[in-house]
């Protein structure tokens, strides 16, 4: 097969995934039947899929890195903020440095700066994974939005310092001073640009739409190149485009909440992005499967880079590598959630102590995957003076080895953990809900009497007419409001004309039932979760409608 074919051959691999993990009776995650895809595609084909690392980072880490932070919940977030930045950020230098020593402990042979390069990208976990592996076993969704947050941030926090260790490797020093400023660089330079590209785009696109129109499509591609553009930029500034990437994501949740995208793009656009992330993430485990038996075949030549001479010693060293990352991970959750609930009785505030299958299940949900494996992929093949990365291979096998073991032992552990584990609920989410549906609902209908008047004209017919098709739109919201339903009826030789009045008021109603809830989002008064899925239900009536 040609590289094309084999892309195709990838895509197909996506699509019958899906329809396997459904049609096979064991609860396999999704990620590895995808692997398992994978290594039948390299089989069957003649010439594998070689990437050069750059373009392999620019593909596909901008647009899922810019998705998760544009639909990671904001209040969860910001509620959670203290575990989640010790998840995202104490952690990946706690394992950094943890696992670092003692993999260069156990294998000698590999420089120390390599080692803590294999540490940090192992360090960020993938809750695409995690979501899979508990499908017949939910997550709770309070340590889901903990997960997903950890995950956000956890992503730029372990790419960034992975960039750093490469960079010792390939320059032979490394200064903690400069290594700092470096860091406060990329951080805020690339945050910044994240921030501005999205702000500028969208400022743009208005503009031009406003004064020339738009062609039917160009919102939602403009939105898919938004991460791609804040990436180039920011690491053409030597900032990081991984976290402009998870800025620019950001930012376009809060751009969203201004609701002046038309119900059409937004429908339309949320399919897109759904598209992509599948397909993305599936490509991503795809592709190690389909790497894999070059991964083993290159890790079983260099094994005399570990100092051994017989290939079984890599496995023993991959299973040594992600128990020292499980057992790191239990000890800072522990030591994370004791120092909370310490901190908390100091203000004297009420907090659940976690019992220890809270800590083992966000212990084993720490699973790698597609951020593993495009960092990984990215690493150079050559030093400055032209010879070979040094344990090039061994890290990539190990990575590997990482993301498969700590799929299957979450697979396999995870959902049995889980079982009637429950969490504090979100303690707002029903409030917050009853409160958008209810200020939607009235002024839906303060926007269908105002409709009605300027429709209904000035004859008595059409007064009718309106009138009656407003009881019947009208209907629905004061059920919702007072639970009562209001019965409308309507002629039968004015039943075309009632359906186009209907339709006319039903619109009205709807935008202003959207404005409602947005307005609600940007004073804070609900999450733009909860406005996102009310806007959506908004969304796809009128599309009905329209």
């Amino acid at each position: 097969m040609h590289s094309i074919e084999v892309v195709l051959a990838m895509l197909l691999a996506v699509v019958v995934s899906g329809f396997l993990v459904r049609a096979i009776p064991l609860a396999i995650p999704l990620p590895l039947v995808q692997i398992a895809l994978g290594a039948v595609v390299a089989a069957v084909s003649t010439h594998g899929v070689v990437l050069d690392p750059e373009i392999f980072f620019l593909l596909f880490l901008p647009p899922l890195l810019f998705l998760d932070g544009w639909r990671i919940p904001k209040t969860g977030l910001f509620r959670d903020k203290a575990i989640i930045l010790e998840l995202a950020f104490g952690l990946v230098v706690f394992t950094v440095i943890g696992t670092g020593f003692l993999v260069h402990w156990m294998i000698p042979a590999m420089p120390l700066a390599v080692a803590f390069a294999l540490a940090a990208i192992v360090s960020p976990t993938d809750p695409v994974a995690v979501s899979s592996i508990a499908a017949r076993a939910p997550i709770p969704k309070r340590l889901m939005h903990i997960l997903e947050g950890e995950s956000l941030l956890n992503d730029a926090s372990g790419l960034v310092c992975f960039r750093f260790a490469v960079a010792a490797v390939m320059t032979g020093s490394f200064s903690l001073g400069s290594a700092s400023l470096t860091f406060f660089w990329v951080t805020l330079v690339g945050l910044a640009v994240g921030a501005g590209v999205t702000l500028g785009l969208s400022f743009s696109q208005r503009w031009m739409s406003r004064h020339f129109g738009e062609a039917n499509g160009s919102p939602i591609l403009i939105n898919l190149l938004t991460p791609f553009g804040a990436y180039l930029i920011a690491e053409r500034l030597d900032a990081s485009g991984i976290l402009a990437a998870v800025a620019a994501g950001v930012t376009m949740s809060y751009v969203e909440l201004s609701g002046r995208a038309l119900a059409t793009t937004r429908v339309q656009r949320a399919a897109v992005w759904e598209t992509v992330q599948f397909a993305l993430n599936g490509i991503m485990f795809v592709l190690l499967g389909e790497q894999l038996p070059g991964i083993l075949s290159r890790a079983a030549a260099s094994v005399e880079d570990t100092g051994h001479l017989s290939a079984w010693w890599l496995p023993g060293y991959a299973l040594a590598i992600v128990a020292i990352l499980i057992l790191l991970r239990f000890g800072w959750v522990w030591a994370a959630w004791h120092l909370s609930l310490f901190k908390a009785r100091r203000r004297g505030e009420p907090l659940q102590k976690p019992g220890w299958r809270i800590v083992a299940a966000m212990s084993l949900a720490g699973v790698r995957g597609a951020i593993t494996l495009a960092g990984v992929l990215t690493l150079p093949l050559l030093l400055p003076d032209g010879t070979a990365f040094p344990a090039r291979d061994l890290v990539i096998f190990f990575a590997a080895a990482v993301i498969l073991l700590s799929l299957l032992l979450a697979s396999i552990a995870l959902p049995r953990l889980l079982q009637g584990l429950t969490l504090p609920d979100e303690p707002a989410e029903r409030r917050e809900e009853d409160l958008a549906r209810n200020a939607s609902a009235a002024a839906a209908l303060a926007a269908i009497e105002q409709a009605r008047h300027t429709l209904s004209g000035e004859s008595a017919a059409d007064a009718d007419l309106y009138t009656n098709a407003a009881v019947r739109v009208m209907a629905n919201y004061k059920h919702r409001i007072k639970d009562v339903a209001i019965a409308g009826t309507v002629d039968a030789e004015h039943l075309r004309q009632a359906d186009r009045a209907e339709v006319a008021l039903r619109l009205a109603a709807l935008q202003a039932e959207r404005e409602a809830i947005f307005r609600l989002a940007r004073e804070y008064s609900i999450s733009d979760e909860i406005s996102r899925k009310l806007v959506r239900q908004i969304d796809l009536m009128e599309a009905r409608y329209r």
